[in-house]
């Protein structure tokens, strides 16, 4: 691709008041008002002065921002350009969200929270974001939430709660609870912001909670509820809170004497090798042939505790070769495993649905939640923009609104958008320009023609203007 050589000079003028350049945005707007956000907002926040007023209106300018890209309160300029106003009306000034937002208080964030968790409802029941509300999860049998946290980024000196935490870098902790099926892509159930310097378990158990209260409102009755979580949140507050909401719990262990023991206590011939990073499907013998095995144990998590504290399970191993064996053995340093490493997760997950092999299969999904975090990252969370704590959490109730209603968005092209990435599906259907014409009281846009994903944006946009009760095949 090189410059055209047909026109002799090109020149540029910003000067076109029937232009937009994120004609997506309709759509994804008329999806979120369907699901009642504006509503949800004006009878949730009760966020005082002036400042607060049409608070539906304000969150609803807020997640459309976030939804084209924004990552700071100045890029929501850029809901305000070309022919923007002949499409919506009420849009904000990048400084009245600002001072919105300035006026979150702890109880608002919790209130924003309370709308973030009934809007995700109505999508579900509008989009295909959980797959078909009329089966249960398929395949697993679980509907799985994850938990992870991570650091985001700040800086400057005024930012209240930033500190250094685990990852050594100087930020914010935003604790996350992530959805998904078989069948769908992850959606966010439930968000915290926490100081930068907080341990990764400080608070996670009411989150768990929240996020499997959130989850069976969100599944087909009778659909069972797998938490997956890293070692960080091996403990009882984390596992009680899950288990007490009725679901099971799949959570990786640390190294403690205990397990170990446990370890040792497997027998040799209980290892199955399983399909693994390198591992070659054998036509002949019909196995995987992998370097990499697995085996299980019943463990009682915290036996040490009194009774009631207890937690019946399995301790499910997988081994893989350590290459590093040789090298401690020449330098005199003898350890417990010689000639593999370990990994140990704990889980209650029902055997008949979940077999030793599937078990470490499902429980190695977990990792899916990176995927998430990257994705808030490379949007709305790539800068936290104000130096008020309670600000940046709204800002993170946002933002996760507007990562599900994109994704909601996207099953209802029917197309692989469905599982894409915030950034793709912005660029494939959101971002795309247009220009407005009028006629007769009506608006018509005139997309550029040959757009490689027309059908699927043309599918987006008829589905919203005539949304059904329920989605249906």
């Amino acid at each position: 691709m090189q410059p055209s050589h047909t026109p002799s000079a090109v020149s540029i003028s910003f000067d076109d008041p029937n232009l937009v350049s994120d004609a997506g945005l309709l759509p994804i707007v008329k999806l979120a008002q369907a699901a009642g956000l504006q509503a949800l907002g004006d009878q949730h926040l009760s966020v005082p002065t002036d400042k607060g007023a049409n608070a539906g209106l304000k969150i609803t300018s807020l997640v459309a921002g976030m939804v084209v890209g924004a990552d700071s309160i100045d890029d929501m300029a850029r809901l305000r350009h070309g022919g923007m106003k002949k499409l919506f009306t009420q849009i904000y000034a990048p400084s009245t969200l600002g001072s919105f937002l300035r006026k979150f208080t702890f109880g608002h964030v919790r209130q924003l929270d309370a709308v973030a968790s009934r809007f995700l409802a109505a999508l579900a029941g509008l989009t295909w974001v959980l797959g078909n509300p009329q089966q249960p999860a398929a395949s697993t049998g679980y509907g799985l939430i994850d938990v992870d946290d991570t650091i985001i980024e700040v800086h400057g000196h005024k930012k209240q709660g930033a500190g250094f935490g685990y990852s050594r870098v100087r930020g914010l902790n935003a604790l996350i609870a992530t959805l998904a099926t078989a069948a769908t892509a992850p959606i966010i159930v439930a968000q915290r912001l926490r100081k930068g310097s907080c341990g990764s378990p400080r608070g996670a158990n009411r989150l768990i909670a929240d996020a499997v209260k959130q989850a069976r409102r969100l599944l087909p009755a009778g659909t069972a509820v797998l938490v997956r979580m890293d070692s960080a949140y091996w403990g009882r507050p984390s596992l009680w809170a899950a288990i007490r909401g009725g679901a099971k719990v799949s959570v990786t262990t640390k190294m403690s004497p205990t397990i170990k023991a446990a370890i040792e206590g497997i027998d040799e011939q209980a290892w199955r090798p399983i399909k693994y990073t390198d591992a070659i499907f054998d036509e002949e013998s019909k196995q995987w042939i992998s370097k990499a095995e697995v085996a299980e144990v019943d463990f009682t998590a915290f036996s040490s505790q009194k009774k009631s504290e207890q937690v019946p399970g399995r301790l499910v191993v997988r081994r893989i070769p350590d290459f590093n064996a040789a090298k401690k053995a020449a330098a005199g340093q003898d350890g417990l495993f010689d000639a593999w490493r370990f990994h140990a997760f704990f889980t209650t997950a029902d055997p008949e649905l979940l077999d030793t092999v599937r078990a470490d299969t499902t429980h190695r999904g977990h990792a899916t939640i990176e995927q998430v975090n990257a994705d808030l990252k490379a949007s709305a969370l790539a800068h936290l923009p104000s130096g008020i704590f309670t600000a940046n959490a709204a800002w993170l109730v946002l933002a996760v609104m507007a990562f599900n209603v994109t994704r909601a968005a996207a099953t209802l092209t029917a197309t692989e958008l469905a599982k894409a990435t915030t950034a793709t599906i912005r660029r494939k259907l959101i971002t795309v320009p247009a220009r407005i014409a009028s006629s007769a009281r009506r608006i018509v846009l005139h997309l550029p023609t040959n757009w490689p994903w027309e059908k699927a944006w043309t599918d987006l946009f008829n589905r919203v203007n005539d949304p059904p009760a329920m989605a249906t095949a």
